[in-house]
């Protein structure tokens, strides 16, 4: 492949991501990559190695002669890979030097109150939940690490639907966040990453059900 597509076929694939993430690309939509590309403003070359690279991130699927198309949601799958971003993000966590993530515990707060706000006035907390944890981990310096979370946390990004489904998930969310930052703030990195797993657990609990008639 040549180095100088490179950084055109990640922001192609960037672009891709997003419009699969926000449902532009619905699940099990097969890719039109004639109007994508017109759609980029791109060549069907790059485009092509860009929906390559999102297959090898499970972001798409490749069929034989059909090309390619989202993947269907899995509640199944989804289950799992909840807890495995919790242990991953309860990793960085640890790996965190104490002194780093006090620094941050101020802004931590006033983003926990902005989903509380954000809570009361009916809108979507997804986004800020999205930044709240971006910000948590932010104090850990093990790329390789960061960069597997990064390759994971998208997988899930279909599914915040039903994870943000009701009000009374959404509160339970929120008290799981605020117990996280005090454990940071008592210095105790090891209770503060069993709230951030559990966090994710009961993420993965509530998929697939009712959210007008079970709580997060």
């Amino acid at each position: 492949m040549d180095h100088a597509t490179a950084p055109l076929r990640r922001d192609i694939a960037e672009q891709v991501t997003a419009r699969i993430l926000d449902g532009r690309l619905p699940a099990e939509a097969r890719v039109n990559e004639v109007r994508l590309a017109a759609e980029l403003g791109v060549s069907r070359t790059p485009l092509r190695e860009a929906l390559v690279e999102l297959t090898d991130r499970s972001l798409l699927v490749a069929e034989p002669r059909r090309g390619f198309r989202v993947p269907p949601l899995n509640i199944d799958e989804a289950r799992k890979l909840y807890p495995l971003v919790g242990e991953l993000e309860a990793l960085a966590l640890r790996w965190s030097a104490p002194q780093d993530l006090l620094g941050l515990a101020d802004r931590l707060e006033r983003q926990i109150d902005d989903m509380q706000a954000t809570l009361d006035e009916g809108g979507d907390l997804a986004g800020i939940d999205d930044q709240w944890h971006a910000l948590l981990l932010s104090a850990c310096a093990n790329a390789h690490l960061m960069r597997l979370i990064a390759q994971t946390k998208p997988l899930l990004k279909r599914y915040d639907v039903l994870y943000f489904g009701g009000p009374d998930r959404a509160r339970r969310s929120i008290d799981e966040h605020r117990r996280i930052l005090a454990a940071i703030r008592d210095g105790d990195l090891n209770e503060a990453a069993r709230w951030l797993v559990q966090n994710w657990v009961n993420g993965a609990a509530y998929l697939g059900q009712d959210p007008q008639r079970s709580g997060r």
